[in-house]
């Protein structure tokens, strides 16, 4: 065991988190949310949109057709989208999010509506800035500019319309105040939030680099298994989770025998690709909910989140049978087989009791014969241990009569890494 042992535990928990669950896991989570969450945005906008109508409706400025038409919009556009993306025939385009196909479509349905009542006209401004806002992330800015001066030249064939069949001045000059708002304020909407796309293309790059900064953090570059910072703020999360909840936990360490006589034999570099070939069997081996580490050299962690012992010793036992019969290749001139230590945590004990006696069930494997699973038997040391026990003990003794935890610590870890270093 490495001298810093008694150091590596409890400085990194911090930063680590959801250590029981795949990325994959997590990333299918998130991505569900996210897109609920859009569909949930999507439904308020039209509330909104059909709410004020119906306002203004019950105040007799919009007639009960135009809410009818309204409705059949409202209820059809969002399924025939829902259909596209239940098929994933929006994977057949480029922008698969489908906003600016959106986007023309609340366009056009909003100019359709003005078209049949022209009290409508009152929601189309505040609603245009809206609608563009929506796809801005996903449509360029000259893309905006065409759909402004689309809806500009739509809402004056509308007037047009309006003009030519009613014949109504007063109704002209106010659509005419609107159109002139609207066409005079479009323009500077668009420019000013042109830069948005930019801003989100340069923030979704640095979000990837920093997941991907984030991920290469946690990983072994040699092995491509979880590196030591990782496994051990794994097994501090998986402790407390433990202690909160009550579920079983496990833990064992897998240590490749004779791995001196293979750097030996191989050199670094062949030593380094029996690493390899063993950390790409062991994660083969293993259940998905498992997490496997490198600790340090030739020696590996294993956690098993809420399991017991009999199902984590026969994933050891099925480590250690596959790391056996796997084909080495003719180069390889000694046998590699690896010596496992697995036992199961006591409640309230430390990391480091829990890491200890599994550390030294591996060296019983070790002493035994190698290429063996040994499981340490939990044994609840604080019941067992005796209140006076000899002078030598009192040296570690607090204030108060009670052990003092550093101390214990500090003796333990010197008292495996002494047996370790005879072991190995």
């Amino acid at each position: 065991m490495s001298e810093d042992m008694g150091s590596g535990f409890g400085d990194s928990s911090a930063s680590v988190g959801n250590f029981g669950r795949r990325q994959s896991d997590f990333s299918r989570l998130r991505r569900t949310r996210s897109t609920a969450q859009k569909w949930l945005v999507v439904l308020l906008l039209l509330g909104a949109f059909v709410g004020v109508a119906v306002v203004f409706w019950a105040m007799g400025y919009v007639q009960a057709s135009t809410l009818q038409a309204l409705s059949g919009l409202v209820v059809a556009v969002p399924l025939v989208f829902l259909l596209l993306f239940r098929k994933q025939w929006n994977l057949k385009f480029r922008e698969k999010r489908l906003k600016l196909p959106i986007v023309v479509c609340a366009l056009a349905s909003m100019l359709w509506l003005v078209y049949l009542d022209p009290a409508m006209q009152m929601l189309l401004v505040p609603f245009t800035f809206v609608t563009l806002a929506y796809g801005m992330y996903r449509i360029s800015r000259n893309v905006a500019f065409l759909l402004a001066l689309s809806v500009v030249v739509g809402y004056a064939l509308v007037m047009a319309m309006h003009a030519f069949e009613q014949g109504n001045p007063a109704l002209l000059k106010l659509e005419f105040m609107h159109f002139l708002a609207l066409a005079a304020a479009l323009p500077g909407f668009v420019y000013l939030t042109g830069k948005v796309p930019l801003l989100h293309l340069v923030l979704n790059k640095a979000s990837r680099k920093i997941r991907t900064i984030e991920a290469d953090a946690q990983l072994d570059p040699l092995l491509c298994c979880y590196n030591r910072r990782y496994i051990v703020a794994a097994l501090e999360e998986q402790k407390q989770l433990a202690d909160e909840t009550g579920q079983p936990l496990c833990i064992a360490i897998i240590d490749l025998d004779h791995f001196k006589r293979i750097n030996d034999e191989m050199g670094h570099l062949g030593g380094d690709e029996v690493l390899r070939t063993f950390s790409r069997v062991a994660q083969q081996s293993v259940r998905d909910e498992d997490i496997f580490g490198r600790y340090g050299g030739e020696e590996f962690l294993l956690i098993f989140p809420g399991t017991s012992l009999l199902p984590a010793l026969n994933t050891c036992e099925r480590v250690r049978s596959q790391v056996e019969t796997h084909p080495w290749g003719a180069n390889m001139r000694c046998r590699v087989s690896v010596s496992i230590g697995v036992t199961q945590y006591v409640q309230g004990e430390s990391v480091l009791e829990f890491f200890s006696r599994a550390d030294t069930a591996t060296y019983l494997a070790k002493e035994g014969g190698r290429n063996q699973v040994v499981v340490e038997e939990p044994v609840d040391r604080r019941a067992a241990q005796k209140p006076d026990a000899d002078d030598e003990a009192r040296d570690g003794l607090g204030q108060d009569g009670e052990i003092d935890d550093d101390f214990s610590l500090v003796e333990e870890a010197g008292f495996i890494e002494e047996r370790r270093s005879g072991g190995h």
